[in-house]
């Protein structure tokens, strides 16, 4: 697969895989389930009470919007390995910086900015294992954009 369509698979397969990936292990971090996972990710946009009191719509809505995320986040790890091919040939450590930073970037901007309008507190492992999540999702992405990922 090459060009066009190596983009797509990178972005849309890796997006996909790493948002799944990243849903079970907040099950997991969490001892929840995903139906509650995929409530709470809903709530960042509707709001906590809205977003459990939703039943199955609002689940569906949190796990089309986590998929939306980690598509766009893939998206934007490719477009900078284009512009950036070191990216794509050391991609296990560029993956886990950029697990670094989506970590910090979801956590201390785009949750506080969301409807629910704050800043996650961490104990030091749950820091640790939530950190670990991210670094895991940097690291599938990055290796769906890798050079010879899907020659």
């Amino acid at each position: 697969m090459r060009g066009y369509n190596t983009a797509i698979f990178a972005v849309v397969g890796g997006g996909i895989v790493a948002g799944t990936v990243d849903i079970a292990a907040a099950c997991l971090i969490n001892w929840l389930g995903p139906l509650f996972i995929l409530h709470a990710i809903a709530s960042g946009a509707l709001g906590r009470e809205a977003a459990f009191s939703g039943g199955a719509t609002t689940a569906l809505i949190g796990g089309a919007l986590q998929l939306a995320m980690s598509v766009l986040i893939a998206a934007i790890y490719y477009l900078g390995a284009v512009f950036f091919p070191m990216l794509k040939r050391q991609w296990f450590s560029a993956g886990l910086a950029f697990g670094v930073v989506v970590f910090f970037v979801m956590n201390y901007i785009v949750v506080p900015l969301s409807a629910l309008h704050r800043v996650p507190h961490f104990t030091p492992l749950s820091f640790a294992l939530n950190m670990f999540a991210m670094l895991l999702f940097g690291a599938i992405i990055a290796g769906f954009a890798r050079d010879d990922a899907w020659a």
